[in-house]
């Protein structure tokens, strides 16, 4: 808070405060890197400066089904309501030139009866609803056609073509929107962060993988590439580079039986572009992991695909995924409720090469969290007992009749020796 102006200069406030600013370092947020992969699976990509927009009108069906939903059901309404307008405009065309809008043509009196194209279409409002009769297929018995007109015949044909044609393609496309592969990737989940830890001597990248779904994904496989900013030789730079790396499956096929959650583990050796990163520089490290499972649906047999992306303040060094299937009463369950949670553990600060190259840094880092587990658990020991001992103390202090009182003994000489008991 700053003084009062009678009390203390002007100047030295100021001073005082621009000296206090320059003691506090600034530390300014590292600006936020941009995925190429969202948590959800949506790819962060945005497409500008297309010029032959026609191209996606050659393939209209995959067109309408990438649309939002509001806009296809704009479009499916829309194209029913304008072919029942257009040929209710056929309609009104025909009756108007053969004559059935006259209203003296129904009181002719010639030996031969009159007799129109379509019965009771006396104007638009009637060819309207003589359309959405026709187009639905559906009949109230009020309008009708007749053999009067061959150009109404020929009419009543195409608007039944064209009508079939309209729900074929209109109704295909909601039941591939309804359908499509990326509702199914809803229920598999990935866990929120991935960790790197040490699994049979070797670093691995580990992440979990789980489907909350009783029908499985068949053949499933997962796959795992790292996106970079990187540069050749010659001076090239390549915003997205793309590197697969292999992922530790003990099953030729590379197929997981995803029937429970697992881990996916992607051992650092040579062939990993993470084999010269060490935890002190994977913070600074611009990569973004991508995993991607693919398999087939089991209730549709749909291939669908289900994506997610680490970035480097998403791996955890030196922690491992808690165990979350159990056995109970001879039933295998899942705790989804710690599908995330992990638990840190030993693991060596240095790179997968510097590993390999001293093998003696495992065995240290690990006869460290040995010794460190050793002493938690003396002092955690030690804690219990002086507690316990507190206890006992103030229960004596609080209840007095737990004092052991003091007792004479009378020898037969007659002398007199106290004891305690």
């Amino acid at each position: 808070m700053l003084a009062r102006k009678s009390i203390i200069p002007e100047e030295y406030v100021l001073a005082r405060i621009a000296a206090e600013n320059l003691r506090k370092p600034r530390i300014r947020d590292r600006p936020r890197k941009a995925r190429f992969i969202a948590k959800n699976g949506a790819c962060n990509l945005a497409h500008k400066n297309i010029r032959e927009q026609g191209r996606f009108l050659q393939d209209i069906f995959t067109t309408l089904v990438d649309l939002k939903w509001r806009h296809t059901l704009v479009i499916f309404t829309m194209s029913f309501l304008c072919s029942w307008l257009l040929f209710a405009m056929m309609w009104w065309l025909v009756a108007f030139a053969h004559g059935d809008m006259d209203p003296s043509t129904e009181n002719t009196t010639n030996s031969t009866k009159w007799t129109p194209c379509v019965t009771c279409v006396r104007s638009f409002t009637s060819a309207f609803l003589f359309s959405i009769e026709v187009q639905v297929t559906i009949g109230f018995g009020g309008r009708m056609m007749t053999e009067e007109c061959p150009l109404a015949i020929t009419v009543l044909i195409l608007q039944n073509i064209v009508g079939l044609i309209i729900n074929a393609v209109m109704l295909g496309c909601i039941f591939m929107k309804t359908a499509q592969a990326h509702r199914r990737a809803e229920t598999l989940i990935f866990s929120r962060q991935a960790v790197i830890a040490v699994r049979n001597g070797k670093l691995c990248f580990m992440f979990r993988v789980g489907d909350l779904r009783k029908s499985m994904i068949i053949s499933a496989s997962v796959r795992i590439q790292v996106v970079r900013k990187t540069t050749t030789p010659e001076g090239e730079v390549i915003p997205i580079h793309q590197v697969d790396i292999p992922v530790d499956n003990p099953i030729e096929s590379n197929n997981i039986f995803l029937v429970a959650p697992l881990i996916i583990c992607h051992v650092i050796d040579k062939r990993s572009p993470l084999y010269d990163i060490s935890a002190a520089d994977l913070a600074l490290q611009d990569l973004e992991l991508i995993v991607i499972l693919e398999g087939v649906v089991e209730t549709t047999g749909i291939t669908t695909q289900a994506r997610t992306s680490y970035i480097a303040e998403e791996i955890l060094w030196g922690h491992r995924f808690v165990p979350i299937v159990t056995e109970e009463e001879g039933v295998y369950a899942v705790d989804y409720s710690k599908f995330g949670n992990t638990v840190k553990v030993a693991a060596p600060r240095c790179s997968a090469r510097e590993l390999d190259e001293k093998p003696s840094i495992l065995i240290q880092t690990l006869q460290k969290s040995e010794l460190s587990h050793q002493n938690s658990l003396r002092k955690r020991n030690s804690m219990r007992r002086n507690n316990s001992i507190r206890r006992s103390n103030s229960m004596r202090r609080t209840n007095p009749s737990l004092i052991v009182p003091k007792v004479q003994f009378i020898t037969p000489e007659g002398s007199q020796s106290a004891s305690e008991t």
